[in-house]
């Protein structure tokens, strides 16, 4: 498996946008889950986001939220999910990106947190609530054990800010297309435009756009507007939980992540 920064060079070289689904490990259950990464994986997603189960997601909307909350409610753990990815990556293009928060890096030990994800395959790792003062500790860390920190710029973020995270974000830098949390948005705000023509003035690392993003033809318009990448999360959760059944959810993730790719690719 490519780590994340080759793969964002690879597709570069080919001159495409990155597709990143993002689903939430253990909802329905960590079986589908395993199924729902491999058509991703099967269906265009160019690397793929892994949220694992957490009690206080503060970047997360209604949606993704609602996911953690029942997987919890299952018994989902961090070891299952990180055993779920040692099973699944061998199988996988598209590199494995997780998503979690701060402290469950810290109760496990940020020196051990890292071992154990590489050890399971994960090659990228997004911490939403990161203190960008504590974030060296954590780069220095990840990086010797082949893991890349992806860093979020806000909308409302300074430029000093902005150009502290680029410097020190590794893969890629995760534009935050909303003030807020995630969720799918019929619009996709113009201020984007703005930061990504920002940011590319400034580093030559790539961008990928989230938060918000739910139908092809946002994504189409975030290529346009230059991204490197685009990050679609709540829509595909919400494909999967409110399907009739789980064969069903599957297919319906399996065709919008066919679609996205088509307006991506085809842009």
């Amino acid at each position: 498996m490519k780590s994340v920064s080759e793969q964002f060079q690879a597709l570069r070289d080919r001159q495409q946008c990155a597709l990143i689904p993002f689903v939430t490990a253990g909802d329905p259950d960590l079986a589908t889950t395993a199924t729902a990464l491999k058509k991703l994986d099967q269906s265009g997603a160019d690397l793929i986001e892994l949220g694992v189960p957490y009690s206080d997601p503060l970047a997360d909307g209604p949606v993704i939220q609602a996911a953690a909350t029942r997987a919890l409610q299952k018994g989902t753990s961090l070891d299952e999910v990180l055993e779920l990815v040692k099973t699944v990556s061998p199988e996988l293009q598209a590199p494995i990106i997780l998503f979690t928060y701060y402290n469950p890096i810290l109760n496990r030990g940020i020196d051990t947190f890292f071992q154990d994800i590489a050890a399971a395959g994960a090659r990228g790792l997004v911490v939403p609530d990161l203190p960008l003062e504590e974030v060296s500790a954590v780069t220095e860390s990840a990086a010797k054990n082949g893991v890349e920190v992806i860093l979020l710029v806000a909308p409302t973020s300074p430029k000093e800010r902005i150009q502290a995270i680029a410097e020190k974000s590794q893969g890629f830098i995760y534009l935050v297309s909303v003030t807020g949390v995630t969720g799918m948005r019929t619009e996709i705000q113009s201020r984007v435009e703005e930061l990504l023509i920002e940011l590319h003035a400034i580093t030559d690392k790539p961008i990928a756009v989230g938060f918000g993003v739910s139908q092809p033809e946002q994504a189409a318009q975030l290529k346009a507007w230059g991204a490197d990448g685009v990050v679609v999360g709540s829509a595909f959760v919400k494909r999967l939980a409110e399907s009739d059944d789980f064969r069903a959810g599957l297919t319906d993730l399996e065709q919008f992540c066919a679609e996205l790719d088509r307006a991506l690719k085809s842009s």
